[in-house]
């Protein structure tokens, strides 16, 4: 069964786990506040409209397993409505602060990975967290012109394959996808069942709308912006029969076409001589015209056949 906690400026909230109707928890990905959404039932009235402003802990996980802290949010939306009455509480994380827009001039020169996060990571009060393969990478030069700390850091992590955002007073500069922390260390994994939730959703895409994918790299060689273009492999096609087994064939089809037109011949001049010692009239019944017969050819093999 999930289980979680609420604190409220470092209390515990009573009372919170019997009203709870929803609680929804968007992590995002980059420089984008994460979102933390409570609904309350307020059916007897007795629920108080927080501060905003206020600050809020939340702790998720399993029922006799250690919660797990999820960051602190800052109450900025209360909404109420009913009947039945609910209180709706808004808020986003307390990482993100209005200081991470102001637009600075800053000229980086002959420094690593290192050394800008921690500076920039320093400036704010934050304690960097860097991958060690991105730690020693060279910058020669970099300017940032008019430019606020984090979106420099969005766009020298675009530049490296690398993601950059804020988590718990943490300013992390790492490479996705690794299942493993700013420190190398894999991550914990746990399997989920239908029995853990009591709804799912899935949904699959159709990807083959796509014909490929075109990605852009910057040569810090020659200072110039790259690009690398990979296309979608069609389906092979049927091979085709070779020309010398096409002409076999035709060969194969003419030879008996003639081969038949012979024996048709032979045929008919056989069938005119018993009529004659017969003495039966010539023209009563007429012969089979060569005509009147085909060659069907399958599967390589001529065949004589009647129309």
């Amino acid at each position: 069964m999930p289980d979680f906690d609420i604190l409220a400026e470092g209390k515990t909230l009573s009372g919170v786990a019997e009203r709870l109707m929803s609680l929804s928890l968007t992590d995002n990905r980059g420089f984008e506040a994460d979102q933390l959404t409570i609904t309350l039932d307020d059916a007897d009235g007795q629920l108080q409209l927080p501060p905003r402003g206020a600050r809020l802990t939340v702790l998720i996980g399993w029922k006799g397993e250690p919660l797990t802290e999820k960051g602190t949010y800052i109450v900025d939306e209360i909404a109420h409505e009913g009947p039945p009455d609910r209180l709706t509480v808004s808020a986003r994380s307390a990482d993100f602060r209005d200081e991470f827009n102001v637009k600075r001039e800053v000229s980086w020169h002959d420094v690593t990975v290192e050394r800008v996060v921690s500076a920039i990571a320093h400036r704010y009060g934050l304690k960097p967290q860097i991958s060690e393969m991105l730690m020693d990478i060279e910058i020669d030069h970099a300017d940032q012109t008019e430019e606020s700390d984090m979106s420099f850091l969005t766009r020298m992590a675009e530049m490296l394959g690398a993601i950059t955002t804020v988590k718990s007073g943490n300013l992390l500069f790492i490479m996705p996808g690794g299942g493993v922390n700013a420190q190398g260390q894999p991550l914990p994994s746990f399997a989920i069942t239908r029995s853990s939730g009591d709804r799912h959703q899935f949904r699959i895409a159709d990807r083959e709308a796509y014909t490929g994918v075109r990605a852009y790299w910057l040569d810090l060689n020659y200072g110039k912006k790259k690009k690398v273009s990979v296309k979608r492999r069609k389906p092979p096609k049927p091979k085709r029969r070779k020309a010398a087994a096409v002409k076999v064939t035709i060969w194969k089809a003419r030879m008996a076409m003639c081969l038949c037109y012979a024996r048709l011949i032979r045929t008919s001049r056989q069938q005119d001589a018993q009529r004659r010692q017969s003495g039966s009239n010539y023209n009563a019944e007429p012969h089979h015209s060569p005509s009147r017969w085909r060659v069907d050819v399958q599967n390589s093999t001529p065949k004589c056949m009647a129309r």
